[in-house]
């Protein structure tokens, strides 16, 4: 079970980017890999195509191993765990306790 979603709010704990924070804007499950807002800039070539008339060099985020990350929960980081309530299987913050979904 993958314990970040896309629109969480997380903290690089290792790397290149240590201690920056950005929104996830996208998951891969299979490589076990994120995409966060503004970590992990590379550089990417482009020729000019029809969605891009210039061309040119294009900075973009590049993938980042989910085990770099932590969830931020009210600021702080934390693990996530997850517990039955109500019926419902939900997300929680191991050092707060509380649910996060």
């Amino acid at each position: 079970m993958f314990k970040i979603k896309k629109g969480d709010t997380v903290r690089v704990i290792a790397g290149r980017d240590k201690d920056r924070e950005g929104k996830v804007i996208s998951v891969d499950r299979k490589k076990n890999t994120l995409i966060v807002e503004g970590v992990n800039m590379l550089t990417k070539h482009t020729k000019p195509s029809m969605a891009n008339q210039e061309g040119g060099i294009i900075r973009q985020e590049g993938p980042i191993d989910a085990s770099n990350v932590m969830y931020l929960h009210k600021g702080e980081p934390t693990r996530i765990g997850f517990r039955f309530e109500n019926d419902k299987k939900v997300r929680y913050a191991k050092r707060t306790g509380d649910t996060i979904d």
